[in-house]
């Protein structure tokens, strides 16, 4: 079993070391990712009209909002500053996961999108995609990309907002597909978004032919071509410039005793699978409609395979420094901390606190937000599945691997092709 296990390493080690281009991810007209930089931070896509996709996703968070669970629809503010509220306006709840990375989702390798998997590619509705929009997700998107950009518009806590406060989120209620043609109706109503998007696409004739499908399409566009990373001091390594020596130790345990590559695997770091590692639970969690208490219980939501319970996708981990906190509810603040859990979980989670989480304070939340951990059956459940077996790893080893790690941060990271827009067509404030 070590052999096999061995060469299993091993074997992933050797697919690893490939170079990433441009040519790697799939094709986008800047017209249409133009158009998509505005609509990315145009608050215009919400109930409320008060957040953006850039509100959690924002450029001076490397694509991320450095919180462990963001702040949605009725916050104040961007990154960790964002506030929950006030008045009736406040937060009702936590987003239950933390915001995922943005970096090289526009590789065409990519074929599973969220933590829990729930949009994949596939046949299954006759409209391209598995996702939880089922039949009635339009027909036309071009990508995982561009059908994933629709779903945060129909999430309550994200950007739809509360029953009762406007026509999208009441719309939705009825079916998730009915908020979609009203917002689609906002935008295309907007002068100079017409007329971009006739020019940008080239079935569109008139404005009035604009439809989230578009949308959808000029979202992905932008993603895809946005948040592309390849030239880091790792990618330099491939082609024959050396590491630094503590990174370069670390690139050896990455691929071998820490086993880190059995997960993070080829190109992208990721093997784009699901496992269950144990992550401290916290926060009002992912509910189904029958879970009594605030837990998440992962892939198993879209499988209902037992098997499945508490496994969450594996993320990618180039530019993983700049896109803390970490794990899918971003229980840790660190890149240090994450690999202690790695080595060990069960040791890991026993000296976990509240304090390690980065929640801005919410006190009308303060109840649930740690609540979970009091329910000793549950945590017990989710201990049962961790399928980590502990690792030594000395301060030195955690040291090198921080370093390797540290190495899969590109050159021109914080230089994006667009950037964060100074100014909207809607007229609305840009986080």
């Amino acid at each position: 079993m070590y052999a096999l296990h061995t060469a299993c390493v091993l074997l992933f080690a050797s697919t690893a070391q490939a170079q990433i281009s441009a040519e790697d991810y799939i094709d986008v007209d800047p017209a249409q990712a133009r158009l998509g930089q505005l609509l990315f931070y145009d608050k215009i896509l919400s109930g409320n009209l008060n957040i953006s996709c850039g509100t959690c996703h924002h450029h001076d968070h490397a694509g991320g909002d450095g919180l462990s669970l963001g702040i949605g629809e009725g916050g104040v503010g961007v990154g960790p500053d964002r506030t929950p509220g006030m008045g009736a306006d406040r937060i009702r709840k936590r987003i239950p996961r933390n915001a995922p990375a943005l970096w090289n989702l526009g590789h065409r390798d990519i074929n599973v999108l969220f933590h829990d998997g729930r949009l994949t590619e596939s046949d299954l509705y006759g409209n391209g995609f598995d996702s939880p929009a089922e039949e009635w997700l339009p027909k036309g998107l071009d990508n995982l990309l561009a059908a994933q950009s629709l779903f945060p518009m129909t999430a309550q806590f994200e950007m739809a907002g509360n029953p009762g406060e406007n026509e999208v989120t009441g719309a939705v209620h009825d079916r998730i597909d009915n908020g979609w043609p009203i917002i689609a109706k906002r935008v295309r109503v907007i002068p100079e978004y017409g007329s971009m998007f006739v020019e940008a696409f080239d079935h569109i004739e008139e404005p009035s032919e604009v439809t989230i499908v578009e949308i959808g399409n000029a979202l992905g566009a932008f993603i895809a071509s946005e948040w592309q990373s390849y030239d880091s001091p790792y990618d330099a390594w491939l082609t024959g410039t050396p590491l630094p020596d503590d990174a370069d130790r670390g690139r050896k345990l990455f691929y071998n005793s820490a086993r880190c590559a059995s997960c993070h695997a080829g190109d992208l770091f990721t093997d784009q699978a699901f496992h269950a590692l144990g992550l401290p639970a916290f926060g009002p969690g992912r509910t189904r409609r029958w879970d009594q208490i605030s837990r998440d219980v992962g892939r198993m939501a879209e499988t209902d395979a037992l098997e499945d319970a508490y496994k969450f996708r594996t993320p990618s981990l180039r530019n993983v420094a700049l896109t803390g906190p970490y794990g899918h509810n971003g229980a840790y603040a660190t890149l240090e901390a994450m690999i202690r859990h790695h080595a060990d979980p069960v040791a890991a989670r026993e000296s976990w606190t509240p304090a390690d989480a980065q929640l801005p304070e919410v006190p009308w939340l303060a109840k649930v937000d740690f609540a979970i951990q009091q329910d000793t059956r549950e945590i017990a459940r989710q201990e049962a599945t961790i399928e980590k077996r502990p690792i030594d790893l000395s301060e030195k080893d955690i040291a090198d691997l921080v370093a390797f790690l540290n190495a899969l941060t590109g050159e021109t990271a914080d230089d994006r092709p667009l950037g964060r827009p100074e100014t909207v067509p809607s007229g609305l404030p840009v986080d």
